[in-house]
């Protein structure tokens, strides 16, 4: 009888600590980034996030110059999601096009659910662990193109959807100086490759 009362003790301790170390969907660390092919710098005005009934808020971005693949892509600079969005509002300029775009992205309804399954991720010392694709990264490409990707890291990278953006009226020279130190460090990339729409 003791055996039996210290195995089940045993068992129990066992689950508890197994259901501590896996993430439930509400303890998930929701992360949302921007990114850009290199050399197409872009500079975000506005990426605004909603769930709606419940909150909406801005996420600061401002310029967005890496990574769209490659070592360190796809990721940029962003902030939190929470909670998570169903709505996604983007207005940004296009320093290799001069162009503004603006586009309003529908969340899918099932990718809260889709993002907290574990996905195989390798740690920096190479070990193997499984977590939820806790990021979601926005791709803006020129042209408008927006890809949007969910990833814990580079190497679990799974496209969600594409959508496409639409022009909308600015003045470029609001970005006049930026847009001249753009083209002191890119100028000459931009007149060798121009904007390699079907590309992205």
């Amino acid at each position: 009888m003791y055996s039996l009362r210290r195995l089940l003790m045993i068992v129990s301790v066992g689950l508890l600590i197994t259901g501590c170390s896996t993430p439930k969907k509400g303890d998930i660390p929701w992360y949302i980034g921007v990114a850009a092919p290199q050399h197409y710098e872009m500079w975000v005005m506005n990426m605004h996030l909603e769930r709606s009934g419940e909150r909406s808020w801005r996420v600061p971005i401002g310029t967005v110059s890496c990574c769209w693949t490659g070592k360190y892509g796809p990721r940029g600079g962003g902030g939190e999601m929470d909670p998570f969005p169903n709505l996604i509002a983007l207005h940004w300029f296009s320093y290799a096009e001069q162009k503004f775009y603006s586009t309003l992205i529908r969340v899918p309804d099932d990718l809260e659910a889709r993002m907290s399954v574990p996905a195989l991720t390798t740690t920096p010392s190479g070990k193997e662990r499984y977590m939820p694709r806790h990021s979601l990264v926005l791709g803006l490409a020129p042209g408008g193109q927006v890809v949007m990707w969910m990833m814990s890291q580079r190497s679990n990278a799974v496209e969600v959807m594409r959508v496409s953006a639409t022009e909308v009226e600015g003045d470029p020279d609001d970005f006049a100086s930026a847009t001249a130190s753009y083209l002191e460090e890119h100028g000459d990339y931009l007149e060798e490759h121009g904007l390699q729409l079907d590309k992205w």
